[in-house]
């Protein structure tokens, strides 16, 4: 699901990041990979844009961390909000739908890393469910 081309707009909570997304956004994927965990407490609500699309209304606490050798993540220096991940060499960011300002117009369209997920919850819903990317 593509949300239609609205803009979007979103922060972390302590609202040194402030973006807004002027072209359209992709449906939300949860991503249960161990990173995604490790930086997000539980897995990741990840949705997408093209990265020409995202302004950046505020973004002196924004910092980006290496997390592999393929991708970065993007993070508040002050609150510590995880906001984005990106693949080097891509044209496309993830943010992740829970710093999305509502309505956000998007819904979940499947989970990834099944494989990798822990083991203190289910995934009960009907979504396709995938065990790597």
């Amino acid at each position: 699901m593509i949300t239609d081309s609205i803009k979007h707009t979103g922060q972390c909570l302590c609202g040194g990041i402030k973006y807004a997304v002027s072209g359209n956004l992709r449906g939300v994927i949860a991503c249960h990979c161990s990173q995604c965990r490790r930086t997000s407490g539980h897995y990741a609500a990840m949705t997408s844009a093209l990265t020409s699309d995202i302004e950046f209304v505020a973004s002196a606490s924004l910092v980006w961390y290496r997390s592999s050798t393929t991708a970065e993540r993007g993070f508040c220096n002050i609150c510590g909000g995880n906001l984005f991940w990106r693949q080097f060499n891509n044209d496309t960011t993830s943010i992740t739908a829970g710093t999305l300002d509502t309505p956000t117009g998007s819904a979940m369209e499947q989970h990834i890393f099944v494989a990798d997920k822990s083991d203190y919850y289910t995934l009960d819903d009907d979504l396709p469910k995938l065990p790597a990317w």
